[in-house]
């Protein structure tokens, strides 16, 4: 026996080894038979005997199918002679409704007793239990090879639709996720041409199938996409087209056409997704046009996901996604830039004029922006009034230079609210994409820095994010720390040191210190208190630390409070001017200082003075309070500000802290020596002490001390040490340890 495979393209393969079982009975019930074949209903042979093929079978075979195709009567077959000792015998085998099934063949020799062939109808009664049995055969394999291969085509769909799922997932690296959708239908339905065009976000995407150059789209494309924009405006329903020349599509073009409105909502039209098939291709059939309406539906669902709605730009997680796929195959070797747009005031607009005029403001900045994208850029809306552009294959020069014609673009921006024209105007930052962990995160808050920076400068303006540019350079570096100082704040990361004040004219004084915070990062190195209290003030954390620092000075003094009594020592504890300004601090404050119990004596509390007069009646009124409980309070850094003598006899101080720009410069400076006098000669005679910061070495000491300073506090005098020694040594000597470390600390 000789089995013959299907082709790969009939319509459903028949199992050739099924069929041995019915060419044997075959052979049995005809022993005569030299050649038997069985067909299938394309005429294709799927199982032979072992005898040759005959090719005169295969002849008749074919000419009996193609009668069979031009009759209207339907025949189970014939009998012709081949030779004077042979005779064909070709069967027909129908199903139920008469579709023909496939046939069989069989060359037999005829006994040399007859002199005539025999007929047909006696060999089909011969071989009738045979033939029903083989035609049940065929039907069910026919029948299971359909339902296979609608199986396989629904697989196709269905992959179809998971990788149009899959390809808006956080984890896709892609940026064209629209074009792998689009290119995956095109290829799965046999289309020449597939097209998904959104006017609003600015999508127009166009992918070829095989044998389709992308320049004969992109001409179909234009001929018919604003008649199908269109027709799917009116109508918001799907349209096929399966004959040329239609009116929906513009004129003559020789494709099918299969064009699924992209929905917002029940309503909105955003777009179409089109495909176009040859015309000699099958037609859009009804689950092609389903198939396409459902990938129509996950298109919108990607762009509601992906778009903000209010100005069609990307959301922030669509276009860091789409930003780290550009960045990902080689930063180091790339030029990639940063903007960030701020728009300036627009608060002021929201209460002045309403917030439908603010909403209408963000739209026309967004539209000012996306009319200056480019192909290698993408941007994106990232918070209410804030924007942020990706510039690749861009030095900084040109990302400036792009900031700079969005913020001209705003400034022509001609915009009236009823009858009242609106000035609209943003601040730009712009940085550079440097190679690192996080090398996008790094760089939006770098760029954000350097917009703040341009707030500051005056806005409507751009600045460039340098390291040349310390006021810059110290915003990010509260950027990056903040996150560091609240875990600090969590995990109780802070330590106090004491530098000692001792006084200068030899006069009779208890131990006197200044409490000073210190902070450690993750890795238990010390971060400068100027670069983290910086970060606290400019994120609003300094109330939090000065809490903080009020707890652990009460629990860590508490304990001693009696040896440090008798000592007369006294310890200065700086608050903020953010407490100044927080409502529930000074309740605070009031709690804790009648929680503990301590002496009034062994406290006293620092406040500069250009926080003072920036909260001039909530400082009033604290200073007083701490007064009345019995507590000192020194005005710090008196002199930097300019109200000075204006405030000083409305804050009820008892101690001025001569701020160390006059001290450190009076060795050789007559001005600063002028100054520093007239500040000790006003405290006398409004009976309040005195004490010179920044005191760092002999000769400022003595001179301080000769202009009539009465305490002294700098480097010359003591370095910062941890309080829990400085409490140790003056409660484990008494005044003898206390006055070692006043001197040497």
């Amino acid at each position: 026996m000789q089995i013959v495979e299907a082709l790969p393209d009939a319509p459903a393969p028949i199992s050739a080894t099924s069929l041995d079982p019915y060419g044997q009975l075959i052979k049995m019930l005809m022993p005569r038979a030299q050649s038997i074949a069985i067909y299938d209903r394309m005429g294709l042979p799927v199982w032979l005997n072992d005898g040759l093929d005959s090719p005169e079978l295969h002849r008749l075979l074919q000419e009996s199918l193609a009668q069979e195709l031009g009759r209207e009567s339907r025949r189970d077959g014939f009998t012709e002679p081949v030779d004077s000792d042979h005779s064909a015998h070709v069967f027909l085998l129908r199903d139920s409704d008469g579709a023909l099934l496939g046939a069989v063949g069989i060359v037999s020799r005829e006994s040399t007793q007859r002199a005539e062939t025999r007929p047909f109808s006696l060999v089909h009664g011969l071989l009738r239990p045979a033939l029903e049995c083989l035609t049940r055969e065929l039907a069910s394999q026919y029948s299971i090879g359909d339902l296979q291969r609608s199986l396989m085509v629904r697989d196709r769909d269905l992959e179809l639709l998971l990788g149009a799922t899959a390809a808006d997932a956080p984890t896709a690296e892609t940026t064209d996720d629209f074009g792998q959708m689009l290119q995956g239908c095109v290829d799965h339905l046999g289309c020449s041409i597939g097209a998904l065009i959104i006017p609003d976000k600015n999508i127009a995407v166009c992918r070829t199938g095989k044998g389709t150059s992308p320049r004969s789209g992109a001409e179909v494309l234009t001929r018919t996409h604003r008649h199908l924009l269109a027709w799917t405006q009116l109508h918001r329903q799907a349209m096929t087209s399966n004959r040329p020349g239609d009116e929906v599509h513009g004129g003559a073009v020789p494709y099918k056409i299969l064009s699924c409105p992209v929905m917002h909502g029940a309503q909105r039209v955003l777009g179409i997704l089109a495909l176009f098939k040859p015309m000699a291709a099958a037609d859009f059939d009804l689950r092609q046009v389903r198939l396409v309406e459902l990938l129509a539906r996950r298109v919108a669902y990607i762009l509601m996901n992906a778009y903000d709605p209010t100005t069609g730009l990307l959301t922030r997680p669509a276009f860091e996604k789409r930003a780290q796929a550009l960045l990902a195959p080689d930063i180091a070797s790339s030029n990639h830039c940063v903007i960030y747009v701020d728009i300036d005031r627009l608060h002021v607009l929201n209460e002045n004029l309403g917030m439908h005029v603010g909403d209408e403001v963000i739209v026309r900045v967004a539209d000012v922006i996306r009319r200056n994208l480019t192909p290698r850029m993408l941007a994106a809306r990232i918070s209410g009034d804030r924007f942020a552009l990706f510039v690749g294959d861009a030095s900084l020069d040109t990302a400036q230079t792009i900031a700079e014609n969005l913020r001209d673009g705003l400034e022509r921006l001609e915009f009236v609210a009823g009858t009242q024209p609106v000035d609209v105007s943003a601040s730009f930052g712009v940085a550079r994409v440097l190679e690192g962990k996080h090398p996008l995160s790094h760089a939006l808050a770098a760029a954000e820095i350097a917009c703040k920076a341009a707030k500051d400068r005056g806005r409507d303006r751009v600045e460039v994010y340098e390291e040349s540019d310390q006021s810059i350079v110290r915003r990010y570096t509260d950027v990056t720390l903040v996150g560091t100082l609240r875990r600090a704040l969590a995990q109780d990361r802070f330590r106090l040191e004491a530098q000692a004040i001792v006084p200068l004219n030899g006069a009779a004084s208890g131990p006197k210190y200044e409490l000073l915070l210190r902070m450690t990062d993750e890795a238990n190195e010390s971060i400068s208190p100027e670069k983290f209290l910086s970060a606290a003030e400019r994120y609003q954390l300094a109330p939090a630390i000065d809490r903080w620092v009020v707890r652990r000075v009460l629990t860590t003094l508490a304990p001693y409070a009696d040896p440090l009594r008798r000592l007369g020592a006294c310890f200065a504890v700086n608050i903020s001017g953010q407490s100044l300004g927080d409502q529930e601090f000074s309740a605070f404050l009031e709690g804790q200082l009648r929680e503990s119990a301590l002496p009034s004596h062994l406290l006293t509390f620092e406040l500069t003075e250009t926080a003072a007069v920036a909260n001039i009646v909530r400082a009033e009124a604290l200073i007083r309070r701490l007064r009345e409980l019995g507590f000192g309070v020194a005005l710090d850094d008196f002199g930097r500000g300019l109200s000075s003598l204006t405030y000083l006899k409305t804050l009820p101080v008892t101690t001025l802290k001569i701020d160390g720009s006059f001290v450190r410069d009076v060795v050789g400076d007559d001005r600063s020596q002028a100054m520093l006098s007239a500040i000790v000669r006003l405290a006398q005679a409004m009976g309040l002490a005195t004490v010179a910061e920044c005191v760092e070495s002999d000769p400022i000491r003595d001179i301080v001390q000769r202009l009539g300073g009465e305490f002294g506090q700098g480097f010359s005098i003591g370095r910062p040490i941890p309080l829990e020694r400085v409490i140790g040594g003056l409660t484990g000597d008494k005044l003898g340890s206390g006055k070692v470390i006043a001197q040497t600390a």
